[in-house]
């Protein structure tokens, strides 16, 4: 029997399990691949309010990523809430030290609370550090607005989605995927823009469901899908399956409110 994939998530955690490597492990158990971690920050949040950040030292991260690729063959990364610019580099040193493997960065500035998960700096670090290494950035919309240094638009158009994404691909990152769970419309719609290839988008209907963690869940599912083999849009494809059934599970779970009507499913960043 074959093995199975193994994918290394960076990350911080979360108290109450919504969000963050709790969200990331469950995914990849269900993706079909193993988990390896690597503990960036503690964080005591509910699911409405973040209560404290304890950052982990930034050379024990990186002893956690030496050791996650001298225990076995790592197919994929996944790149989650990183707290302060010194874990940055430090995530950034070790995995330039590792083996080169497809690099899923999402990009977790804030929690769906509002309450900051980077230190301010931070992002410039990220920006130098690790935006040359991924393979994949998966920013939401106010991610993608705040990386472009616009104003947020609560529904930019397509063009607009795109023009951000390629300036990111011109700061040094091979792909982009901006979720559009924020957007309006009957459909919400995700677009991947790579260099050379005309831009992808990737549809289904909103449902009425709202869940913690999502964004988590897609990096990690299209982290698992590429260690698995699958192309980019393949894998994107598969990671939009993964958070659709979350979101469904959600709704049906969810009492309807009389007459109410399917609206917006969020695809949350944490």
């Amino acid at each position: 029997m074959a093995r199975r994939p193994a994918v290394l998530v960076i990350a911080g955690s979360d108290s109450s399990g919504g969000a963050g490597l709790a969200r990331d492990v469950r995914t990849l158990e269900i993706m079909g691949a193993d988990a390896l971690c690597a503990v960036t920050a503690v964080t005591a949040q509910t699911d409405v309010r973040v209560l404290g950040v304890h950052a982990v030292p930034p050379e024990q991260v990186r002893l956690q990523i030496e050791a996650a690729f001298a225990t076995r063959e790592v197919g994929a990364v996944k790149i989650g809430m990183l707290a302060e610019s010194a874990t940055i580099d430090a995530v950034a040193d070790a995995l330039q030290s590792a083996p080169a493997v497809p690099l899923v960065l999402d990009p977790v500035l804030r929690a769906s609370s509002g309450a900051a998960l980077l230190e301010e700096g931070g992002l410039g670090r990220l920006r130098a550090r690790l935006f040359p290494l991924a393979t994949l950035l998966t920013p939401n919309i106010p991610e993608a607005a705040c990386l472009a240094g616009e104003p947020l638009d609560t529904d930019p158009q397509p063009a607009r989605l795109v023009g951000w994404a390629r300036g990111l691909l011109a700061e040094g990152v091979r792909s982009v995927l901006i979720k559009g769970g924020h957007a309006g419309g009957e459909a919400a719609a995700d677009v991947l823009v790579r260099p050379q290839a005309q831009p992808l988008w990737l549809s289904g209907p909103r449902l009425s469901a709202s869940r913690r963690g999502t964004g988590c869940a897609l990096a990690s599912a299209i982290a698992a899908a590429l260690a698995a083999g699958a192309d980019l849009p393949e894998a994107c494809r598969r990671g939009r399956a993964h958070v659709l059934a979350l979101l469904a599970e959600a709704q049906a779970c969810a009492p309807a409110a009389p007459g109410s009507e399917v609206g917006l499913a969020r695809i949350g960043s944490e």
